[in-house]
């Protein structure tokens, strides 16, 4: 199971444009099946944790891109 935290550090440099690229670009680097945890939740497919992220205000947009990781929303523990 990949933290979440994973995910973010991922996204650091990039933008996503859509929901779906952000999804698929998760997908490619840590496989299909793969499951997510954070520190309040597990089990989560990419598209539910990409929900999870953006429920909690882990992205911003830039550039015209929907999702931008801010990195001074990850948790440092």
């Amino acid at each position: 199971m990949t933290h979440g935290h994973e995910v973010l550090h991922m996204m650091e440099g990039h933008s996503y444009a859509t929901r779906e690229e952000l999804i698929e670009a998760i997908e490619e680097k840590f496989g299909s099946d793969e499951q997510f945890c954070t520190c309040s939740a597990a089990g989560m497919s990419a598209a539910q944790l990409v929900e999870f992220l953006e429920a909690r205000g882990k992205f911003k947009p830039a550039d015209g891109a929907t999702f931008t990781v801010d990195s001074s929303k990850i948790c440092k523990h």
